[in-house]
């Protein structure tokens, strides 16, 4: 069996040990949060695990996992810390800059962070729902390249929702901006020798801004069950260039909501999008840089 087969097997595997531990938030969306929180004194354990692949040349795929411990504070804010995890296979692609070459192997620890979010409205109390959302994140490792690379980010998203048709039909909206402050690891003399001539790596501090909004729509039509679907655009910046890069996806969801725990897999299409500088063999019609043309993404969690 193949190492990233093994990854996402024991990775199910451990997430149905849990299953039968009761749960309490519900994300009915893969991609797109809501504004509910934790009620005071509630923990509860979330296990994302999103596969990315297809860059329309040669070979990638990559699956990230992030383990999430929540906790209510109060009635109106939940804060929350999480670790990540990765795994890679490329191969026959180089992207100057972002990929030099073929990398394999199996799920490494990559990131730490932590998360808050705190209540102005409840969507169910107010009659609409309004919240704000704040990441703090360390990673050592490139989801990308998947080579060694110091990120420190910090996010913060503005979030909306609405409930209608007393609350089977829920709409969700967010805006969000993020600050990126990275700096890869050099290459080595032999993978540097191994690139076209002109390749540029650099291994310099790099910042980017990235700004995002994204939308969510989903409907409960059986006890326990919705269905829906989810779309985010994302742009990215940089003080030397100005917009780097661009992309919009989106894709249905189903969820599954029961007594002791929930279940939400969301799959993602890019419909459009553009990426720059990049290479001659990614379609000029997508963001193949540091997106894929697929995402495909499952989330659990359980209260204990």
């Amino acid at each position: 069996m193949k190492t990233s087969h093994r990854y996402v097997v024991v990775a199910l595997l451990g997430l149905g040990f849990y299953a039968n531990v009761a749960s309490a938030d519900e994300n009915l969306f893969g991609y797109i949060k809501g504004v509910e929180v934790m009620p005071k004194g509630a923990y509860e354990l979330d296990q994302q695990i999103t596969y990315r692949g297809d860059k329309g040349v040669g070979t990638y795929h990559a699956w990230d996992s992030k383990t999430e411990l929540e906790y209510g504070v109060t009635d109106k804010f939940e804060a929350a810390v999480y670790v990540k995890a990765q795994a890679i296979n490329t191969k026959n692609i180089v992207v100057d800059a972002y990929i030099p070459g073929d990398e394999q192997y199996g799920p490494k620890f990559s990131g730490v962070g932590t998360e808050f979010k705190y209540m102005f409205l409840s969507p169910a109390k107010d009659d609409f729902g309004l919240a704000g959302y704040l990441d703090l994140g360390y990673s050592w490792l490139d989801p990308h390249s998947g080579l060694d690379k110091d990120i420190y980010s910090v996010e913060a998203k503005l979030l909306a929702q609405k409930y209608f048709m007393e609350g089977q039909l829920v709409l969700v909206g967010n805006l969000g901006i993020e600050s990126v402050y990275a700096r890869r690891a050099s290459l080595s003399a032999e993978r540097q020798a191994s690139l076209p001539v002109g390749y540029d790596w650099p291994d310099h501090n790099e910042m980017e801004v990235e700004l995002s909004a994204g939308t969510g729509l989903s409907y409960r039509f059986a006890p326990n069950w919705s269905v829906g679907a989810e779309a985010q655009y994302e742009a990215e910046y940089e003080t030397e260039v100005g917009q780097e890069r661009w992309s919009v996806f989106a894709g249905p969801n189903i969820h599954y909501g029961g007594e002791k725990f929930w279940v939400t897999l969301t799959a993602f299409h890019q419909l459009k999008g553009y990426g720059h500088p990049g290479s001659a063999q990614l379609d000029d019609n997508l963001q193949l840089i540091e997106r894929t043309k697929n995402e495909v993404r499952l989330k659990v969690g359980f209260d204990f």
